[in-house]
């Protein structure tokens, strides 16, 4: 799975831009940098207007809080930085061909996409988005989008081609629901044809298809699997959301599956996709560090190493509020128990009473650098991690300012990756 093999032969055959309109689009970049966020958001409302049966794949919610435009804004100023040579920002094209593939985005999305990003840009920078300067960026718009539809394609027909495999969309039933804390609710998922399961990456996620109701579009969301991969069900472990803020309703979908899913159920499902996975081929030791439901991958590479990797030192970090809300609380105190590699730190920044009086956590608090250095032996080891987005940066910052090199540091986030790095 790793990106330089997927992606490799279809980079050497990208398109190359004009020299003339290249030299454009270099000139141009800083005032679509300034106002990325602004075009974007733009292109979404127009998109939106003409063509309302997107609102299908896209997360609504993202739209309100400015995940999404903010997320491509980036996209589109990175691809066209590097539109010279794309294979510089590999990572960052494996990140989002892998979404598309889950959530089904097809090539004929890409002209409907090209034709409203650039009335955006025309729209949003006026006067200074002149003929010439469309045409030139229309060129780009062309290269970039060759490249995702035909990584893309290579991405659905492996896909469907793995043991288990299938395209789009599939049904699967609802066959165990487990409430692991106040919050948090795993769903054991089989297929309906009984079909034997792909096996993913531990790590990656699924996408399911909800139709609810109230709502008037289709709602989309990724799950990570928080189970090893082997097992006769998918199981993803999904968070009750509250709102957000005023004006933004709690988790449409996280609720639905709360209140109205249960055992005997069906639900569609897409092939497990993603680039933040278990290095499976590395000997090193592992620390993983989860912020709430953020567990839910760390469980799925937890449960591989301690099964299959019985050698390799792991250690788990998990914070969260406190026992109320951790998931998965005694299972992982008991592979603790009875795995020799595997090491389970538990961090509370609100611990009831009983919490104190049971001494059932390692820190009140929060995670630090301090910390980490306290009780690892070393930062020699490949570190992952996800969680929250203050928690996720805070992780990222204490491991860069550690002196962790890029390379042993992974995570998973499905905002914009600014929030984190920036």
């Amino acid at each position: 799975m790793d990106a330089k093999y997927i992606w490799e032969d279809v980079l050497k055959t990208v398109k190359q831009l004009d020299p003339k309109k290249l030299e454009i689009v270099k000139a141009t970049l800083p005032v679509v940098k300034e106002h990325g966020e602004a075009i974007t958001t733009r292109f979404y409302v127009r998109m939106f207007e003409k063509h309302p049966e997107l609102k299908n794949i896209f997360n609504m919610t993202h739209q309100k809080t400015g995940h999404q435009p903010r997320a491509l804004a980036n996209a589109v100023y990175g691809a066209a930085a590097n539109i010279e040579d794309m294979s510089t920002i590999m990572p960052v094209l494996e990140r989002i061909g892998q979404k598309h593939r889950s959530l089904q985005i097809k090539p004929e999305h890409y002209p409907i996409v090209g034709e409203n990003l650039l009335a955006a840009i025309k729209e949003t920078l006026g006067d200074a988005a002149t003929d010439e300067v469309i045409d030139a960026w229309a060129d780009a718009y062309e290269v970039i989008s060759d490249v995702f539809i035909r990584m893309e394609d290579k991405l659905y027909k492996t896909t469907e081609a793995e043991p288990g495999g299938w395209a789009g969309f599939k049904e699967f039933i609802v066959d165990r629901k487990v409430q692991e804390s106040d919050v948090i609710t795993s769903f054991y998922l089989k297929p309906k044809d009984g079909a034997t399961l792909p096996r993913f990456i531990p790590g990656q996620y699924i996408t399911v298809k909800i139709d609810i109701p109230q709502e008037e579009f289709t709602q989309l969301r990724q799950y990570s699997l928080s189970d090893k991969p082997g097992r006769d069900y998918f199981r993803i472990s999904v968070k009750r959301e509250e709102p957000i803020g005023e004006g933004y309703p709690p988790g449409v979908v996280s609720n639905d599956l709360h209140k109205f899913f249960n055992e005997g159920d069906i639900l569609p499902v897409s092939a497990p996709a993603g680039d933040f996975y278990l290095d499976m081929d590395s000997k090193e030791p592992v620390v993983l560090l989860s912020g709430g439901v953020g567990l839910t991958p760390m469980m799925s590479m937890l449960n591989t190493i301690a099964e299959e990797q019985p050698e390799r030192k792991v250690y788990y970090f998990h914070a969260a509020r406190n026992s109320k809300f951790h998931a998965f609380k005694g299972y992982v105190e008991d592979l603790a128990a009875t795995k020799p590699n595997v090491q389970s730190f538990v961090i509370y920044d609100n611990p009831t009473d009983a919490d104190r009086n049971a001494k059932n956590y390692d820190k009140e608090g929060y995670i630090t650098l301090e910390y980490l250095k306290s009780v690892l032996p070393s930062k020699e080891a490949q570190f992952y991690f996800c969680g929250p987005t203050p928690f996720m940066k805070a992780v990222n910052n204490a491991l860069k300012e550690w002196g962790v090199p890029a390379e042993d540091i992974h995570y998973e986030f499905f905002g914009s990756f600014d929030d984190i790095e920036g």
